[in-house]
C-alpha cells in the first residue's frame, strides 16, 4: 500500500497544506467522536505547521501526544516537546500528553505511555529522514522488529536514545500525514513513494496517507 503525494512549490506552501489536513481531520473526528487524537513528530517544518492552525481547531476536544522524544532532560533543545509546545498557537489549549523521557526506569515508562494511547489515532503526523528513518525507527535498530508493544526505547542514534511509537499503533491510525520537505529527501522520498520496505518508512502501512512534500523534496524542477 503506498501514499497519496501532493508536491508543493516550497515548504512553506506544504506546511499550509500540513495544517488544512490536520485542521480538516480534527474536525472530522469532533463531529463523529467527540474527540481528536494527534500524534506529533519533531522537525523544523512541523513547527510552522502547528503554527498555521491559530483559530482553526476546537483545542478543548483534542489531544496530543509524542511520535518519538529523544531521551534528554525537560527544556533541552534537543527535545521535540520543547518546539512542539512553542509553536502551538496562542489559542491552543490541547491536553499535549509528553513523552515520560526523564523517566528512572524508560522502559517501564514507554509501557505507561503505551497504555494510555487510545485504540487508533485519528491523525498520526510523520517525518522522512534522509537515511528512510520516520519516527525513531532508524535503520538497524532492533526496535522495528518489535510488534508486541505500542512504545519502546531506542538505541543511540545521533547521540541520543529515543522513546517511540512502534509500527502497531502507526498502522492503526486512521490517517497518517507526511510532511516531507528539503532536497536531501529525494531518494528517501522516491523510496517511500514505492513502499519500499527495505527503508524503516516504507515499513508504515497505515489504510489512510497522504504525504505532502515540496518540490525540491519530489525532485520536481522549481
Amino acid at each position: 500500500m503506498t501514499p497519496a503525494v501532493e508536491v508543493f512549490p516550497n515548504a512553506d506552501a506544504a506546511a499550509e497544506r500540513g495544517a488544512d489536513v490536520i485542521a480538516a481531520a480534527a474536525a472530522e473526528a469532533v463531529a463523529e467522536r467527540g474527540r481528536f487524537t494527534l500524534a506529533v513528530s519533531g522537525g523544523r517544518n512541523p513547527w510552522v505547521m502547528f503554527g498555521l492552525l491559530d483559530g482553526r481547531m476546537p483545542w478543548e476536544k483534542v489531544t496530543i501526544f509524542q511520535v518519538d522524544e529523544r531521551v534528554a532532560p525537560d527544556d533541552d533543545p534537543d527535545r521535540n516537546l520543547t518546539h512542539l509546545l512553542r509553536s502551538l498557537p496562542a489559542d491552543g489549549a490541547a491536553d499535549v500528553r509528553p513523552m515520560p523521557v526523564t523517566a528512572h526506569e524508560l522502559e517501564q515508562a514507554a509501557a505507561s505511555y503505551a497504555s494510555a494511547l487510545p485504540d487508533a489515532f485519528d491523525l498520526v503526523h510523520l517525518g522522512l529522514g534522509p537515511d528512510g528513518h520516520t519516527a525513531s525507527l532508524v535503520p538497524g535498530d532492533p526496535v522495528l522488529e518489535i510488534a508486541d508493544r505500542d512504545v519502546a526505547i531506542t538505541g543511540e542514534y545521533q547521540g541520543r536514545r529515543r522513546m517511540t511509537l512502534t509500527y502497531p499503533p502507526l498502522n492503526r491510525a486512521r490517517n497518517i500525514l507526511w510532511l516531507v520537505t528539503g532536497d536531501d529527501k529525494v531518494d528517501a522520498l522516491a523510496r517511500l513513494r514505492a513502499g519500499d520496505p527495505s527503508i524503516p518508512a516504507g515499513r508504515v502501512r497505515a489504510e489512510k496517507a497522504l504525504v505532502v512534500a515540496d518540490a525540491a523534496a519530489a525532485g520536481s524542477p522549481t
